[in-house]
This record gives structure tokens, sequence and C-alpha cells, in this order.
């Protein structure tokens, strides 16, 4: 049952037996297995399971079985919203649009608001060791919380630590840790990495964020992929988000490359249309309205080539800071 948090941590149902729900990402994973089939088998919904995402027979599946739920991963959003026949979909049934694997751009928000005014996005935020999503983004919250994945979910207790291990001060940022009973207690056979990944009954998630006063969690980057230019840190999201609002652009990694001066330097490899007029100082001049001159990329990539991902939606940044 994927739940909604109120102030006093209350759960509801947000699907129903009268729901339909598309699998639309690997039933091996976490996502496709707990978010699709167990919940909808847990209100006693129905599912309807695609081999494999295309955007246009997703949307074709969506209209015709009046699906009313699923959760997808960022990229997938973006692909029906490029579809040129998206606006003819029938999407009335769709209430509730789950998304997580990777921040949801702001640019993405704001179309599926346009296209889809009933639409309620929920961000949902966890991992394979968390089996089940750790925060939950309250219902109705993206408006005012857009870049928060949410509140942690009743059984769940998360803190942010600084390098010294000592949880820090709302709002400051940090490594997140993450305790509860949906947590698994270990790795199979592997007790090096059970001494590593996990700390006073924490597991430690990798990934930098904060927590605010009011409880909702933010997710800034992985902790390996953060770039330190001469020590400042920049936090990819936050210029992945500025460069896919840009008209033109498709989708966007930023990643860091190695310096012998500054240490790292911020490179963005930007995806557009294969007749697109954009060129990479417009990138650059964007970048450098909207940012410290340390988070605008020195070094543009624009390419057509979608960005390479694994079986979960996830780019794959290893294969990218060579580019």
């Amino acid at each position: 049952m994927l739940p909604v948090q109120g102030q006093q941590h209350e759960v509801q149902s947000l699907v129903g037996r009268s729901d339909v729900g598309v699998l639309a990402v690997p039933a091996s994973h976490v996502t496709g297995l707990v978010a699709i089939i167990l919940t909808m088998l847990r209100v006693g919904g129905a599912t309807v399971i695609m081999p494999v995402f295309k955007a246009r027979i997703f949307l074709e599946i969506a209209a015709r079985e009046e699906m009313s739920y699923t959760l997808i991963v960022p990229a997938m959003y973006n692909l029906c919203l490029l579809d040129k026949d998206f606006a003819s979909c029938d999407l009335s049934a769709w209430r509730v649009a789950g998304f997580g694997g990777a921040p949801m751009p702001k640019a993405t928000i704001e179309r599926l608001a346009e296209a889809l005014p009933d639409l309620n996005l929920v961000n949902c935020y966890g991992s394979t060791e968390t089996t089940s999503p750790a925060t939950v983004l309250p219902f109705g919250a993206i408006r005012s919380h857009p870049v928060s994945v949410g509140r942690p979910v009743p059984c769940a207790d998360i803190v942010v630590v600084g390098e010294n291990g000592r949880e820090v001060a709302p709002g400051e940022s940090g490594e997140l840790l993450i305790a509860g009973p949906m947590v698994v207690p270990g790795y199979w056979d592997n007790e090096e990495a059970d001494r590593t990944a996990f700390v006073g009954g924490y597991w430690i998630s990798g990934d930098l964020g904060s927590k605010d006063a009011d409880g909702f969690v933010h997710v800034f980057d992985r902790k390996k992929d953060m770039i330190n230019r001469a020590g400042y840190k920049v936090f990819s999201a936050e210029v992945e988000n500025v460069i896919t609002s840009l008209d033109g652009v498709l989708e966007c990694a930023i990643v860091g490359r190695d310096d012998p001066v500054l240490g790292q330097r911020v490179h963005a490899i930007v995806v557009v249309p294969d007749d697109s007029p954009l060129t990479v100082e417009e990138v650059r001049s964007f970048c450098a309205e909207r940012l410290a001159d340390y988070k605008v990329p020195e070094t543009v990539n624009l390419r057509v080539a979608p960005l390479p991902r694994n079986a979960n939606g996830k780019i794959l940044k290893s294969e990218l800071r060579s580019l």
C-alpha cells in the first residue's frame, strides 16, 4: 500500500480495489515488485504488465486500460511528454503518478502539471537495501516541495550526518543514514560489505542530502558523484535542473572531470533533437545567468544519442565521465 503521511504520520491508501496499475519497470527491482505488484495485490486492484517500456505503447495501454496508478522513473515521464500524440491520449483516469530512482527535473514537473492538472505526483525514495520506499512525498506536496523526496515513512528513521559521523542540524547537508524494519540486516555472505555499509543499526545510503525542520528530506547527489571543484561542492541535480529547463533540451547529465589544478571540473552531457540549433555557448550562458560561477559547466557535450541507463532507468554516469 503506497502511503501518504500527514503531520501526525497518519496513513491512508492512495489506491484501492478499483484502481488499475501499469507495471512498466522491471519486476525484479524493488520499484516494480513492491510499488506496483505488491501494492496492487494488497489493495485488490489490477496490474497490467508491460514486457518492455516504450513511451507510445505505455500511453496506449494507459488510455485503453484506464490506468489510474503507476510508478516510473523521471526519464520515462520525459519520453511520454515528448511523444507527438501525448496530448491526444485519454489519460483522464490517471490519478496517482509515483516517481523515484533519480531527481525529477522541475521542468518535467511543470510540463506534467500543465498537461495533466488532475495528476498527483508522488516522489518516493528508497533502494534495494530498504526493500521499499524510505520516504514518500505527502499527497499534494509536490507544489510546495517540488525538490523534496518527502518525509520518512512511519517506520523509518533517517538521520543526516557530517564527515565526523555526527548528526547535523536541520537544513544542513550530509550523508543520509536509514534505519527501520524494512532495511536489510546485511549482505549475503559478505562480511566486509556489512562492516562498511552499516553503523549503529543504520544503513549508510551513500546519498548526500538534508532534512529540514518539518521532516522533509532532500537528496542532492550520490556521494561518489558529487563534484569537488577547488574545494567547492557541486551537486549534479542542481545543475541538471537548470539545463533541462532550457528549451530544446531533452535530457542531461552532469559529471566531474579530473583536473590536476582544481581537482575536478564540471562537465555537461546534453541530449538534443537531431535538428537542434542549440550551441555549447548558449548552454553555458543559460547556466551562468542562474548558477554560481563555479557550478557552470566548463565543457559541454551536445549529442542526439540518449543517455546510457541501467534496467531500472538510472543514468550510468560511469560511462559518461570520459566523454
